[in-house]
Parts: C-alpha cells; structure tokens; sequence
C-alpha cells in the first residue's frame, strides 16, 4: 500500500518523535516471518513499552536523521523492522534476541546505543544489561555493604565486652 506524501511525512515525524525521546535501537530483517509471529512480536513489545514499527527505509533514514540513531543509516537495507527502547536501554535488545531463538528466521542486523552503532554480534552484551529496577537494586546493595560493616563493626567490642563479663561471672559460680 502506497502512502501519500503527507502519510509519508506523519509517518517520518511519529518515528523521529520516538526516537528523539529512545535510548537504544535495534534494527532486524523480518523476512519469513508469518502474520502470526509479527502480531506475537507486536504485542510483546507493547507489553515491554517498546516502540516497534515496520517502516521503509528512506523514511526510517529521514527519521533518524536529527537523532543520536543516524548511524544506522548505512544498516538499513532490505526489508527491516525498528525497535526503540523507550524505558531501559536493553529492553529492545532483549525483546528482539528472545523473538531471534524461537523464530530462525528472524535476523538482528544491527543497534545503537547512545549515538553509538554495535554490529548484531553484541546484541548479547546490551541484552544482559540490567534494568533500571535492577541497577537500583545492585547500586543499594553497594551502597548498603558498607554502612552495614561499620555498624557490626562498631557492635564488636560491646558484644565482646559482655561476653568477657558473662565468662568471668560463670567462672565465678562454678
């Protein structure tokens, strides 16, 4: 289906809209692919708050062009589809190499992160950041550790001291 050129044009500013606010993107070739698999793919980056679209590539390049993603630009050949990681930089990484082991015929080409441009082999590496949930988490727990080892630490003598007192008071009635 053709579109007009002010479908054209709607379609390059939703996408750099996205795009703008993204901070990683994946771009895949989805030939193969049944109606199926697309709508289950679809629906499972809605559900990670991934924005995914089927765009032309001339659009996708007009779209990337003002974002830190122009260096997908030479990337975009063939038949592909974009992902945009909306919340997490891994999120759309981790969405689309899911989908790559139950569909073979799903191909990751390539992605960007911060402005910079990764060939499909790091997908794994961007894939097992953690998430922002997770991060906290982890950044707690550091911060945590050592606040903690003061306390016990600052515990000791007095711990020691009544153990000490309650020796010498067992020695005494034995």
């Amino acid at each position: 289906m053709t579109l007009s050129l002010a479908g054209k044009k709607a379609v390059v500013e939703e996408v750099a809209q996205v795009a703008s606010q993204a901070i990683s993107a994946v771009v895949a070739d989805y030939r193969g692919l049944t109606v199926n698999q697309m709508t289950q793919l679809r629906a499972s980056a809605r559900k990670s708050n991934v924005y995914f679209k089927v765009v032309r590539n001339t659009l996708t390049r007009r779209a990337f062009e003002n974002t830190d993603f122009a260096c997908l630009s030479d990337k975009l050949v063939g038949p592909l589809c974009i992902a945009l990681s909306l919340d997490a930089p891994s999120d759309a990484a981790r969405l689309l190499k899911d989908f790559a082991k139950t569909c073979d015929k799903f191909e990751i080409k390539a992605l960007s992160v911060g402005g910079k441009l990764y060939s499909a082999d790091q997908i794994e590496a961007v894939a097992s950041l953690p998430t922002r949930d997770e991060a906290l988490a982890k950044l707690m727990y550091v911060m945590r550790a050592p606040i903690e080892k003061l306390a016990r630490t600052l515990k000791a003598p007095s711990e020691k001291l009544v153990r000490t007192i309650a020796a010498v008071k067992d020695a005494k009635t034995a």
